[in-house]
């Protein structure tokens, strides 16, 4: 046997076993996440559970309660108000994400291309995402309720002489037009993010091919970028879908409810009308809801992330 084959069946010493073993994580780290772990648990994980004891409740938010089982939940079904704010709240969120997610596409291919001031432009596209949310409801609330009528009479277009965020049958468009604005911003910077991965040779040889540039969009862009829309489309929808604010600022949920979100209806009915046990019911119901939409439109989009590839 030669010396490298003796060496080889010779059995391992406990220091080269030492030596082999996984470091131990410092003490510190925890310690560290202890702090967040607490805060958490105290300002979501209590709350959300607690919330889903009264569902089982009629507590009003005050006073004495007794036990109803699931009847609040039974009742969600049967509550005409209710189906109506979900019914307006899915027509909302899924147009202003397809309305948000087209812009943004849009206007980051057109930031990433090379044009003049580009840092500039993107800094200014930004700028609606840092403002706040009631600020500029209220700051469009004035502007479509007097200066827009003001150009529709000029113009003579009848629809527009009047404010449509007074007529039930518009006003949902000026809150999906207003939420767009807003949040576009945010989509922009992943779409810009998922853009620069793209190599810029694939472009060049697409163009010596002949490839027009909305070939290049279908064949190249998007196909490299598929993993960014699926981030925006999850997480816009995801948002929207508790859009509480816009609304406040522009409509207050009317004229009449015509606009009213779920999350509105849980917030009057809840801390306003005496309904904290139903709301709360109302909120699990609208949780569930969230998170199987959010988990079934990522699981579409990612299937149809491994069809580009």
């Amino acid at each position: 046997m030669s010396i490298s084959s003796a060496k080889a069946l010779r059995p391992r010493t406990s220091a080269g076993l030492q030596r082999r073993k996984p470091s131990r994580v410092n003490k510190t780290f925890y310690w560290m996440v202890i702090p967040a772990l607490v805060l958490f648990v105290i300002l979501h994980t209590i709350p959300t559970l607690t919330g889903m004891f009264f569902s089982f409740t009629n507590y009003a938010g005050y006073g004495e309660w007794n036990f109803v089982g699931i009847h609040n939940y039974v009742n969600l079904f049967k509550d005409d108000r209710i189906l109506a704010s979900y019914g307006f709240t899915f027509i909302f969120a899924i147009t202003t994400t397809i309305v948000v997610n087209v812009g943004a596409l849009f206007i980051a291919i057109l930031l990433n291309s090379k044009i003049k001031y580009q840092t500039a432009f993107r800094g200014i596209f930004f700028i609606p995402n840092i403002l706040s949310v009631l600020i500029v409801g209220y700051v469009f609330n004035y502007l479509l309720s007097n200066n827009l009528p003001l150009i529709g009479q000029a113009l003579g277009i009848k629809w527009l002489s009047t404010s449509i965020l007074a007529n039930p049958d518009l006003a949902w468009l000026g809150i999906v037009g207003v939420t767009a604005w807003q949040s576009i911003a945010f989509s922009v910077i992943i779409y810009l993010a998922g853009l620069q991965t793209v190599p810029g040779e694939l472009y060049e040889a697409a163009s010596l091919d002949g490839a027009s540039p909305w070939r290049q969009f279908w064949s190249i862009t998007f196909p490299l970028i598929s993993g960014f829309f699926t981030i925006n489309m999850v997480l816009a929808l995801k948002g929207l879908l508790q859009a509480f604010d816009q609304i406040v600022a522009l409509t207050n949920g009317g004229p009449g409810t015509s606009t009213e979100s779920v999350s509105m209806v849980i917030y009057r009915g809840g801390f306003q009308g005496g309904e904290y046990g139903y709301q709360m019911a109302n909120s699990v119901v609208y949780l569930v809801v969230i998170v199987v939409l959010s988990l079934l439109q990522l699981r579409v989009l990612s299937r149809k992330e491994a069809d580009f590839s």
